[in-house]
Protein backbone atom coordinates (compact mmCIF):
# COMPACT_ATOMS: atom_id res chain seq x y z
CA UNK A 1 0.00 0.00 0.00
CA UNK A 2 1.15 3.98 -0.63
CA UNK A 3 0.37 6.36 1.68
CA UNK A 4 0.47 10.00 0.68
CA UNK A 5 0.04 13.12 3.44
CA UNK A 6 -0.13 16.21 2.22
CA UNK A 7 0.67 19.16 4.98
CA UNK A 8 2.31 22.10 5.74
CA UNK A 9 3.85 20.86 8.74
CA UNK A 10 5.84 17.66 7.30
CA UNK A 11 7.93 16.93 10.53
CA UNK A 12 4.77 16.62 12.40
CA UNK A 13 4.42 13.19 10.83
CA UNK A 14 7.62 11.70 11.87
CA UNK A 15 6.32 9.13 14.21
CA UNK A 16 5.21 7.66 10.93
CA UNK A 17 8.41 5.96 10.93
CA UNK A 18 8.40 4.54 14.48
CA UNK A 19 7.27 1.20 15.86
CA UNK A 20 5.34 -1.51 13.55
CA UNK A 21 4.66 1.38 10.85
CA UNK A 22 8.87 1.79 10.32
CA UNK A 23 9.40 -1.32 10.30
CA UNK A 24 6.55 -2.16 7.67
CA UNK A 25 8.35 0.22 5.49
CA UNK A 26 11.83 -1.22 5.79
CA UNK A 27 10.70 -4.77 5.25
CA UNK A 28 8.00 -2.91 2.18
CA UNK A 29 5.35 -3.96 2.77
CA UNK A 30 4.33 -0.31 3.03
CA UNK A 31 5.33 3.02 0.98
CA UNK A 32 4.70 6.59 3.07
CA UNK A 33 5.57 9.59 1.68
CA UNK A 34 5.21 13.05 3.27
CA UNK A 35 4.41 16.37 0.62
CA UNK A 36 5.06 20.10 1.73
CA UNK A 37 2.57 21.99 0.72
CA UNK A 38 4.20 25.27 0.62
CA UNK A 39 6.50 23.45 -1.67
CA UNK A 40 3.33 24.46 -4.23
CA UNK A 41 2.78 28.46 -3.12
CA UNK A 42 3.99 30.78 -5.53
CA UNK A 43 4.44 33.86 -3.87
CA UNK A 44 7.91 35.00 -1.79
CA UNK A 45 5.94 34.22 1.51
CA UNK A 46 5.24 30.84 0.35
CA UNK A 47 1.32 31.47 1.39
CA UNK A 48 -1.01 28.63 1.48
CA UNK A 49 -4.12 30.54 3.21
CA UNK A 50 -6.10 33.77 1.97
CA UNK A 51 -9.02 35.32 3.93
CA UNK A 52 -12.64 33.59 3.72
CA UNK A 53 -15.50 35.09 0.97
CA UNK A 54 -18.17 36.21 3.05
CA UNK A 55 -16.19 37.48 5.87
CA UNK A 56 -15.84 35.75 9.06
CA UNK A 57 -12.64 35.31 11.19
CA UNK A 58 -9.88 32.92 9.91
CA UNK A 59 -8.30 32.02 6.86
CA UNK A 60 -9.03 29.37 4.23
CA UNK A 61 -6.21 27.25 2.29
CA UNK A 62 -6.51 28.17 -1.19
CA UNK A 63 -7.37 25.42 -4.04
CA UNK A 64 -4.58 26.66 -6.26
CA UNK A 65 -1.95 25.50 -3.53
CA UNK A 66 -4.02 22.27 -2.89
CA UNK A 67 -4.57 21.82 -6.33
CA UNK A 68 -0.80 22.10 -7.37
CA UNK A 69 0.19 19.53 -5.15
CA UNK A 70 -3.04 16.81 -5.39
CA UNK A 71 -2.97 16.87 -9.35
CA UNK A 72 0.38 14.66 -9.20
CA UNK A 73 -0.76 12.31 -6.68
CA UNK A 74 -4.40 11.97 -7.92
CA UNK A 75 -3.93 9.70 -11.46
CA UNK A 76 -5.89 6.53 -11.02
CA UNK A 77 -6.80 4.06 -8.25
CA UNK A 78 -6.51 5.95 -5.29
CA UNK A 79 -8.78 7.42 -2.60
CA UNK A 80 -8.19 11.03 -1.74
CA UNK A 81 -9.17 12.00 2.20
CA UNK A 82 -9.81 14.98 3.24
CA UNK A 83 -10.11 15.56 6.80
CA UNK A 84 -12.13 17.86 8.43
CA UNK A 85 -14.62 17.43 11.18
CA UNK A 86 -17.26 17.75 9.55
CA UNK A 87 -16.45 14.48 7.46
CA UNK A 88 -18.09 10.82 7.98
CA UNK A 89 -17.10 9.64 11.41
CA UNK A 90 -13.79 7.07 11.64
CA UNK A 91 -14.46 3.47 12.31
CA UNK A 92 -13.11 0.18 12.51
CA UNK A 93 -15.54 -0.56 9.52
CA UNK A 94 -14.02 2.54 7.17
CA UNK A 95 -10.50 1.50 8.15
CA UNK A 96 -11.00 -1.76 7.12
CA UNK A 97 -12.31 -0.77 3.68
CA UNK A 98 -9.41 1.63 3.67
CA UNK A 99 -6.75 -1.29 3.96
CA UNK A 100 -8.38 -2.53 0.86
CA UNK A 101 -6.73 0.36 -1.31
CA UNK A 102 -4.01 0.15 -3.23
CA UNK A 103 -2.98 4.11 -2.20
CA UNK A 104 -4.72 6.40 0.31
CA UNK A 105 -4.10 10.57 0.08
CA UNK A 106 -4.51 12.21 2.78
CA UNK A 107 -5.00 16.01 2.71
CA UNK A 108 -4.13 17.93 5.97
CA UNK A 109 -6.45 20.78 6.43
CA UNK A 110 -5.50 23.97 9.10
CA UNK A 111 -7.10 26.93 9.52
CA UNK A 112 -10.78 27.28 8.69
CA UNK A 113 -10.00 24.61 5.92
CA UNK A 114 -9.37 23.66 2.69
CA UNK A 115 -11.24 25.63 -0.04
CA UNK A 116 -14.49 23.41 -0.76
CA UNK A 117 -13.26 23.98 -4.73
CA UNK A 118 -11.00 20.87 -3.92
CA UNK A 119 -13.46 18.12 -3.33
CA UNK A 120 -15.92 19.24 -5.50
CA UNK A 121 -13.09 19.30 -7.99
CA UNK A 122 -11.73 15.87 -7.56
CA UNK A 123 -15.37 14.47 -6.82
CA UNK A 124 -16.46 15.11 -10.84
CA UNK A 125 -17.24 12.36 -13.45
CA UNK A 126 -13.65 12.49 -15.05
CA UNK A 127 -12.01 11.98 -12.06
CA UNK A 128 -14.11 9.03 -10.94
CA UNK A 129 -13.65 7.65 -14.61
CA UNK A 130 -9.80 7.12 -13.17
CA UNK A 131 -10.92 5.34 -9.84
CA UNK A 132 -10.34 8.71 -8.22
CA UNK A 133 -12.78 8.54 -5.11
CA UNK A 134 -12.61 11.32 -2.58
CA UNK A 135 -13.83 11.12 1.44
CA UNK A 136 -14.44 13.91 4.21
CA UNK A 137 -13.78 12.03 7.22
CA UNK A 138 -13.57 13.28 10.90
CA UNK A 139 -12.03 11.51 13.93
CA UNK A 140 -14.12 12.65 16.35
CA UNK A 141 -16.76 15.73 17.24
CA UNK A 142 -14.47 18.14 18.17
CA UNK A 143 -11.74 20.52 16.60
CA UNK A 144 -8.36 19.85 16.41
CA UNK A 145 -5.43 22.09 15.32
CA UNK A 146 -5.03 20.56 11.71
CA UNK A 147 -5.40 17.56 10.19
CA UNK A 148 -2.31 16.41 11.42
CA UNK A 149 -3.07 13.96 14.16
CA UNK A 150 -6.21 12.70 12.37
CA UNK A 151 -4.31 11.08 9.35
CA UNK A 152 -1.96 9.31 12.13
CA UNK A 153 -4.86 8.05 14.11
CA UNK A 154 -6.17 6.98 10.88
CA UNK A 155 -3.04 5.49 9.28
CA UNK A 156 -2.24 3.81 12.56
CA UNK A 157 -5.60 1.98 12.46
CA UNK A 158 -5.94 1.04 8.92
CA UNK A 159 -2.03 0.01 8.40
CA UNK A 160 -1.76 -2.73 11.19
CA UNK A 161 -4.71 -4.53 8.95
CA UNK A 162 -2.49 -5.47 6.13
CA UNK A 163 -0.62 -8.19 6.17
CA UNK A 164 2.49 -8.71 7.95
CA UNK A 165 2.22 -5.74 9.47
CA UNK A 166 1.28 -7.26 13.27
CA UNK A 167 3.50 -9.73 14.41
CA UNK A 168 0.77 -12.11 15.56
CA UNK A 169 -1.95 -12.07 12.44
CA UNK A 170 -4.39 -13.48 15.86
CA UNK A 171 -4.26 -9.94 17.65
CA UNK A 172 -6.40 -8.30 14.76
CA UNK A 173 -9.06 -11.15 15.47
CA UNK A 174 -9.40 -10.96 19.14
CA UNK A 175 -9.10 -6.62 19.55
CA UNK A 176 -11.60 -4.16 20.42
CA UNK A 177 -14.12 -3.28 17.91
CA UNK A 178 -13.83 -6.46 15.94
CA UNK A 179 -16.70 -8.18 17.44
CA UNK A 180 -20.28 -6.86 17.14
CA UNK A 181 -19.27 -3.20 18.34
CA UNK A 182 -18.21 -4.69 21.72
CA UNK A 183 -15.09 -3.32 23.49
CA UNK A 184 -12.10 -5.65 24.16
CA UNK A 185 -12.30 -7.77 27.28
CA UNK A 186 -10.19 -6.87 30.10
CA UNK A 187 -6.32 -8.10 30.61
CA UNK A 188 -3.72 -9.33 32.74
CA UNK A 189 -0.34 -10.71 32.69
CA UNK A 190 2.13 -11.80 35.67
CA UNK A 191 2.10 -11.55 38.46
CA UNK A 192 -1.41 -13.23 39.59
CA UNK A 193 -1.69 -10.22 42.80
CA UNK A 194 -0.94 -6.84 42.37
CA UNK A 195 -1.72 -4.60 45.25
CA UNK A 196 -4.12 -6.99 46.30
CA UNK A 197 -5.78 -7.17 43.67
CA UNK A 198 -5.87 -10.60 41.66
CA UNK A 199 -6.32 -11.55 38.15
CA UNK A 200 -10.05 -13.53 37.64
CA UNK A 201 -9.55 -17.29 38.85
CA UNK A 202 -11.62 -18.16 35.21
CA UNK A 203 -8.48 -17.30 33.66
CA UNK A 204 -6.27 -19.28 35.58
CA UNK A 205 -8.36 -22.35 35.25
CA UNK A 206 -7.21 -23.95 31.46
CA UNK A 207 -10.70 -24.37 30.68
CA UNK A 208 -10.60 -21.95 27.11
CA UNK A 209 -14.60 -22.40 26.30
CA UNK A 210 -15.25 -20.91 29.64
CA UNK A 211 -12.53 -18.43 29.30
CA UNK A 212 -13.82 -17.34 25.73
CA UNK A 213 -17.05 -16.94 27.26
CA UNK A 214 -16.27 -14.82 29.96
CA UNK A 215 -14.44 -12.97 27.72
CA UNK A 216 -17.11 -12.28 25.30
CA UNK A 217 -19.55 -11.21 28.51
CA UNK A 218 -16.46 -8.87 30.00
CA UNK A 219 -16.54 -7.05 26.72
CA UNK A 220 -19.97 -6.67 25.89
CA UNK A 221 -20.40 -5.61 29.91
CA UNK A 222 -17.42 -3.22 29.27
CA UNK A 223 -19.27 -1.18 25.96
CA UNK A 224 -22.45 -1.38 27.87
CA UNK A 225 -20.70 0.80 30.20
CA UNK A 226 -18.43 3.12 28.59
CA UNK A 227 -20.49 3.86 25.42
Amino acid sequence: MRLDVVTIFPEYLSPLKLSLLGKAQEEGLLEINIHDLRAHATDNHHSVDDTPYGGGAGMVMKAEVWGSALDPLLVNDVDLIILTPGGKRFNQRMAEQFSQCSQLVFACGRYEGIDDRIRQYYSQNKFADKGVRVHEVSIGDYVLGGGEVAAMVMIEAITRLLPGVLGNPESIIEESHMHEGFAEHPAFTKPQTWRDIAVPEILLSGNHAQIAAWRAQSAKDRAEKNF
